[in-house]
């Protein structure tokens, strides 16, 4: 077995971020590293997005979707990256996703005309989808793309433990004296064998995802817990944002470990979300109604839940769309296994957290805070979404920076960029940080019971002084017994994640505490 290796890059995450970013530095001719926690490269939230891609529509322009990226996100967004975004996108899903890939994206009838959806927040149809299967169809054709790349080594079973940095991992003296510190890979546990392997890197890439999985109720897969935030707030690389938690106002209402999607393009295409009694209500929230952004639908179903003391409301599909089974299979079918016939019922919906609109900070191109590190993603804070995203912009940021990130690594990459070889022997290889086999699955249950109550209760959807210092509180105590727990157990993935988990949460609550201000997607009722 190998425990030491090196790459010209090292990308973390197997989503739509990090096949794209993989796909972009092999393009420069770069021996890349890739890195899955599960299988095969779709175990994260790529796949499940249903709804499509911004793309650009007939009578549409770069700066209309400035405005409504800029209106969504309650003008918090960072204006450069809003407009890189809006300038870049469409030609990126053009050079990439159509010719490149050739993916067959919907189109109006038999002519060769997209057929465009439009969603909350758009103020034209400009979202290119397949079905609502958009986000499966894309993984397909970047995953036979980078497993037919002879530049990309795909390990699976891999989890990312820590990030490599010559100012903390360094032996040699003299780089710790240096005032930049540089990452140089990370330390990743490969399940299979049990070892902590050493991958060392010129440049390391973070696409790990979100952290929807840190609530009760979400929409996310299981590897999404915060992870890269956590390993890059440890590096002293700059997190912003982390207290703006985007939560899906329609997931379907049963008991599940992950909530299925119902996609917003159903009432793009004229679904109304109805109460108990069978009543509209959004009007009376919001003059946009069921096009209303995200955030203000979700606290409108909220309250209209309280008001009719009801566990959830409806979305009423039958009565206004054509051909559900046709254009929205991933929603019929998956309603219909649980007993639901969406072209006669209502589907009973409630929110779950479903978008990190925080994360490691960027510029353009990816690059963060610290040296030779980038991120991409949903684990990146661009400032494209501000307080809140507009929909369907995740897959095409996704795009936009990992290609971006890829290109800027293929421009730096050579031999003056190269770590020199004295650097990259000064670091060491993992030393477990202890002996003690007390690893009990009962107790790591309980303490991610702990993480999902508290952050769903007190740092959810609305929030308040007196709950997010009751957060503060339980997960800095949380916070403190893991970490000690980590450093006195040899590592699992158990262990891992629960310890990047608790560290996540404990980063959205602090940065909840400190913002005052009810914005977006950070809602304080006080």
């Amino acid at each position: 077995m190998v425990y030491r290796m090196h790459a010209n890059a090292l990308v973390i995450g197997s989503g739509l971020a990090g096949l794209t970013a993989a796909l972009s530095i092999a393009d420069s001719g770069l021996e890349v590293i890739l890195l899955t926690s599960g299988e095969d490269l779709d175990d994260g939230n790529s796949a499940l997005a249903q709804g499509g891609i911004v793309y650009r529509g007939p009578d549409d322009s770069p700066q209309l979707l400035e405005r409504d990226i800029l209106t969504c996100g309650w003008r918090h967004n960072s204006v450069r990256a809003v407009k890189y975004l809006a300038r870049r996108g469409p030609a990126t899903v053009k050079e990439v996703l159509i010719d490149r890939l050739g993916l067959p994206f919907d189109h109006k009838g038999a002519s060769d005309e997209f057929h465009l959806g439009k969603e909350g927040g758009h103020s034209v149809a400009r979202i290119l989808h397949m079905a609502d299967r958009t986000g499966r169809a894309i993984m397909e054709g970047l995953m036979a793309a980078v497993k037919a790349n002879p530049n990309i080594k795909v390990l699976t079973h891999r989890t990312a433990v820590d990030l490599l940095t010559s100012s903390h991992h360094a032996t040699l003296l003299e780089f710790k004296y240096q005032l930049l510190s540089q990452c140089l890979g990370a330390y990743v546990l490969n399940e299979i064998s049990g070892q902590v392997e050493t991958i060392l890197a010129d440049f390391t890439v973070l696409a790990t995802g979100g952290c929807g999985r840190l609530f009760l109720h979400t929409s996310n897969t299981r590897s999404s817990i915060g992870s890269a935030m956590a390993m890059a707030s440890r590096a002293f690389a700059k997190v912003m944002n982390a207290e703006y938690v985007q939560f899906h106002p329609t997931t379907l209402f049963h008991r599940a470990e992950r909530r299925l999607l119902v996609t917003e393009a159903l009432r793009g295409e004229g679904a109304r979300l109805v109460n108990a009694s069978g009543e509209p209500f959004m009007q009376r929230y919001d003059p946009r109604a069921d096009l209303a952004p995200r955030d203000i639908v979700t606290r409108a179903i909220l309250a209209e839940m309280l008001k009719t003391d009801q566990d959830c409301v409806y979305l009423d599909v039958a009565n206004y769309v054509k051909d559900l089974e046709k254009h929205f299979p991933t929603v019929y079918t998956g309603c219909l296994q649980l007993g639901i016939d969406v072209t006669k019922q209502s589907i009973p919906v409630v929110p779950a957290a479903h978008y990190f609109c925080g994360g490691v900070l960027t510029d353009n191109t990816g690059r963060t805070t610290l040296e030779r590190l980038y991120a991409v993603g949903e684990c990146a804070c661009t400032g494209l979404h501000g307080a809140n995203r507009l929909a369907s912009t995740s897959l095409l940021e996704c795009l936009v920076w990992g290609w971006s990130a890829g290109q800027d690594i293929g421009k730096r990459a050579g031999s003056k960029a190269a770590i020199g070889r004295r650097l990259l022997d000064s670091i060491p290889d993992w030393v477990s940080p202890g002996s003690n086999r007390n690893e009990d699955p009962a107790l790591i249950a309980q303490d991610w019971a702990t993480i999902r109550n508290t952050m769903w209760n007190y740092v959810g959807i609305n929030r308040s002084s007196s709950r997010l210092k009751r957060a503060f509180e339980d997960l800095r105590e949380l916070n403190k017994h893991i970490h000690d727990f980590y450093r006195e157990t040899p590592l699992s993935k158990a262990i891992v994640d629960l310890f990047h988990g608790c560290q996540a949460a404990y980063t959205i609550t602090i940065a909840a505490m400190q913002n005052r201000r009810s914005l977006g997607c950070h809602y304080r009722v006080d």
